[in-house]
């Protein structure tokens, strides 16, 4: 048996590991074929048929003047009027495009902060952190009607718990001058507890030795959440934002429960419903109103992607 010898004074190179060769769909089996297909069809058909299409569809019937009534091919084309109706002679519109952006602002600058701060408290595993995460987060697997219903009992202006401890009688979901408040504080009760924990999530996975780091250092608890834990949680930053804005455009349920987005409660959505599923019937003028909100959603959505898109380079 004969063996390979090296020379002295000559290293032997290092073997270098072989790669694999990525395989596509090609070598796949016929079963494996099947069942991709089938994973990728299905979602894609879905989506295609209860996301786009409909939102096409609601963006070719702003055009017309189809009333829900007869074939839709007997709907006369009216152009932009429908848009020119929204922006001068539909008093409700403006309101509501200003009540959504108060809606934003209160829950992305108020009530997300405090679930953050929340988030913070309680992962520094005090006692009874279960309890509190557990009473925290019970809002949020209710749903936002059960929500309203709820606070109904707070709100009431005869048996309410509000005016019961002030001697008051003020109608809080009634009052238009308060009823908006109260659906953001009840909206954001529950928002609260969604958000403390999506960042408690993001703190227990934030590596120990950059905040060990930072107290060597010298920095205080708040440098090293604001300059060390809160950058590293980049990721949960993003999903935070995308559910704000989610939670403050779907914004519906709640309102609807309330007075049917009425009396100082109108949002985009609810003028959307009024005018396709109410008693007017207004499908194109309908229409329009969601493609306002379709675009209004685009702006947010363009700014998500930009700033992920940033991340990855």
């Amino acid at each position: 048996m004969s063996t390979q010898t090296t020379p002295k004074g000559i290293k032997p190179k290092p073997s270098k590991p072989k790669r694999t060769k990525y395989k596509g769909i090609d070598h796949l089996s016929p079963v494996d074929r099947v069942v991709v297909s089938l994973m990728v069809g299905i979602p894609t058909l879905l989506v295609l048929w209860l996301v786009v299409a409909p939102a096409i569809g609601s963006v070719l019937l702003s055009f017309t003047n189809w009333d829900g009534i007869g074939p839709i091919s007997s709907a006369k084309n009216v152009g932009l009027q429908n848009y020119k109706d929204v922006l001068t002679i539909y008093p409700p519109f403006v309101p509501a495009l200003q009540h959504n952006l108060i809606w934003l602002g209160v829950t992305f600058f108020i009530a997300t902060p405090i679930g953050m701060f929340l988030a913070v408290l309680l992962d520094r595993e005090v006692r009874g952190s279960r309890v509190y995460q557990t009473a925290i987060y019970l809002p949020v697997v209710l749903s936002v009607a059960l929500v309203g219903f709820i606070w109904q009992l707070i709100y009431s202006r005869d048996q309410g718990f509000i005016n019961q401890v002030t001697g008051s009688s003020i109608d809080w979901y009634g009052d238009q001058r308060y009823n908006l408040w109260a659906a953001l504080l009840a909206s954001s009760w529950r928002h609260v507890g969604y958000i403390m924990l999506l960042y408690l999530a993001g703190l227990k996975g934030v590596d120990p030795t950059l905040r060990e780091a930072a107290k060597v250092d010298g920095a205080n608890e708040r440098t090293t959440f604001f300059r060390v834990v809160f950058p590293v949680m980049f990721p949960i930053n993003i999903i935070v934002f995308v559910v704000t804005l989610i939670e403050s455009l779907r914004a519906f349920d709640l309102v609807w429960v309330i007075n049917k987005g009425r009396n100082g409660l109108e949002l985009i959505s609810t003028l959307v419903t009024s005018n396709i599923v109410g008693e007017a019937s207004r499908i194109g003028f309908g229409s329009a109103l969601a493609t306002f909100m379709l675009v209004i959603s685009s702006v947010f959505i363009v700014i998500y992607l930009r700033m992920v898109m940033r991340e990855q380079r």
